[in-house]
Order: C-alpha cells, then sequence, then structure tokens
C-alpha cells in the first residue's frame, strides 16, 4: 500500500489555492484489487467505529459536502464512503435547482434547515456554494430568479464578497458550536469528464442522469474553474478546510475521501459515556433477570 498524506490535499488558507497546478489523478494506494477491498473494509469499520462513538457522545456533529463538476463521482463516492456506516447517524442531503419555496428565501435558507444534529453526520451533494459557484458564472440567476431588490445586485463583485463573508461566519457559528465543517471539491479533468458524459448517454443504465445543460456549463469550464479557485481561496480556513482530491480515477478518489473523514473524526475529543460504577453494577444485576427469564420461557 502506498503512503499518502491527507495534508497533500487540505486547502486551509494558509497558502493560495491556484487551480492550474491542482492534480486531477495520481499514483495507485494499492497494489491490487484484494488491497483495494482490504482498505474499503478497514476504512469503513474505522469510520463505523467513529460514528458510533459520535452518537453515543452526543456533543460533535459532522457536515461534509461535496462540490464538483457534473460526471465527477459525487454520487457514487458518497455512496461507497459511507456504505458500512450505521445509517441512523448518517443523514443525505441533495441540492439541486432550488424550488419557488426555497427562492423566496435567503441562499442559506434551504441548507440551514438540515444542517447536523449533534451525534450524526450529515452529508451535503452539493450545498450553498452552488450561490458562488453557479450564480457567480451565471448571474442572470442572481438578477431575476432570486428575486433580490435591483439595488443589491448592481454591483456583483460586492455580492459575491458577501456572500464569501456570509459562508465564513456561517462555518464559524457552526465550529463554535460543536459542528465540524469538511468540504471536498472532487477535480475532475475536462478530458475525463466528457469520457463520463458520453457513457451516460451509451449506457441505457445512465442516460437518465444526462442533461443537455451539462453540454453548456462545460463550454464555460475556464469560467467555472475560475469560480472554484475564488471560492476555495475566500472560504478555506483551518477550522473549515477545503479538500481538494483527484477525480480521474474513482478509486484512490473514494479511498481518498474515507480516509480523511476518518482523520477529521479521530481529531475530536470523543469517548463513550462512562456509566459509573454504581450504574454498572445495578446493570449487571439485569443479567440475572434475562437468564432467568430464559428460564421461564
Amino acid at each position: 500500500m502506498a503512503h499518502f498524506d491527507i495534508d497533500e490535499y487540505r486547502i486551509d488558507g494558509t497558502n493560495k489555492f491556484d487551480i492550474k497546478k491542482a492534480k486531477t489523478r495520481f499514483k495507485d494506494l494499492y497494489d491490487s484489487r484484494e488491497e483495494y477491498e482490504e482498505m474499503q473494509i478497514v476504512s469503513a469499520k474505522e469510520m463505523d467505529d467513529l460514528q458510533s462513538m459520535m452518537y453515543a457522545h452526543n456533543r460533535y456533529g459532522l457536515l461534509v459536502i461535496f462540490q464538483a463538476m457534473d460526471a465527477s463521482g459525487k454520487d457514487g463516492t458518497i455512496k461507497n464512503v459511507i456504505s458500512g456506516v450505521n445509517p441512523v447517524g448518517i443523514k443525505i442531503h441533495s441540492f439541486k435547482r432550488p424550488t419557488e419555496t426555497e427562492l423566496g428565501h435567503d441562499f442559506l435558507w434551504r441548507t440551514n434547515l438540515v444542517m447536523p444534529q449533534r451525534g450524526t453526520i450529515t452529508i451535503f451533494n452539493r450545498s450553498y456554494y452552488e450561490e458562488v459557484l453557479v450564480v457567480k458564472v451565471e448571474p442572470d440567476i442572481l438578477r431575476n430568479a432570486q428575486r433580490l431588490p435591483v439595488e443589491l445586485t448592481e454591483d456583483l463583485e460586492k455580492v459575491f464578497k458577501h456572500r464569501y463573508a456570509d459562508i465564513r461566519n456561517l462555518e464559524k457559528y457552526l465550529y463554535r458550536n460543536g459542528i465540524r465543517v469538511i468540504k471536498f471539491f472532487l477535480n475532475v479533468s475536462k478530458e475525463e469528464q466528457a469520457e463520463r458524459l458520453i457513457e451516460r448517454i451509451e449506457d441505457p443504465s445512465k442516460n437518465w442522469k444526462f442533461e443537455e445543460q451539462d453540454v453548456k456549463i462545460r463550454d464555460k469550464w475556464d469560467e467555472y474553474m475560475q469560480a472554484y479557485e475564488d471560492c476555495i481561496n475566500q472560504t478555506a480556513s483551518k477550522k473549515a478546510p477545503w479538500f481538494v482530491i483527484p477525480a480521474d480515477d474513482k478509486k484512490n478518489m473514494r479511498l481518498t475521501v474515507a480516509k480523511i473523514i476518518v482523520e477529521e473524526l479521530k481529531k475530536m475529543d470523543m469517548s463513550f459515556p462512562d456509566v459509573g460504577p454504581e450504574r454498572s453494577k445495578e446493570l449487571r444485576t439485569y443479567i440475572d433477570v434475562i437468564n432467568k427469564q430464559n428460564e421461564v420461557s
């Protein structure tokens, strides 16, 4: 198994992020299919154990955000990474185009409704970051669909400066309330994305996922990459870091994402509740009660 340092992918505001230098592929972390599967099993067991402790400890929550271009592998990565975790402690929310009700509120409203409860991991498949990515590249959404007062949209640079600040403040607020935040940008290359989109069209089991909008977005690839670079630089912090993960190889991407989540969970000061000697003694009396119940039956 290759050694890898998760800090290689961490962006915490210490250094400026340059998306042109970010990798989309890296060296395999495993030597064989068997080793890959073993690494998955070990990681899933670790995550499940830590999440069980988090649930019992009931002091922390974890928000995991996935952002990426279409066909980057968000859905598959989420499914793969949490497959071994008790579903009681996991919630997943996928954010698509805002509904009429959502458009009637501020841009953070729909995500604020479903923030993590203590003891749980909440995963956002897309998030409030769409508001400084898609909306930044397509500002007509801001001017029209979002129904903001005209005077607030006259200076777009100021609008997004304020939105970055709102997001930073939200993530500070979450941290101060015991909710940790980690954010993944799955960095797929334009060439790999093209292959995956074509595969979607050709595969009857996948072409329901394809939208013509995906092709239109590709025409603005450079603009989207700049929006991601700006967004990451403006919102990365030590308390709520971004992790920029090479996404051209799905297996390596999944192993890396799982490893990062496990390591972030390990940083939390968690333990199972100590029932104390008196309660422990009382609990042991129930062993005799249970055994006697078996004798009666």
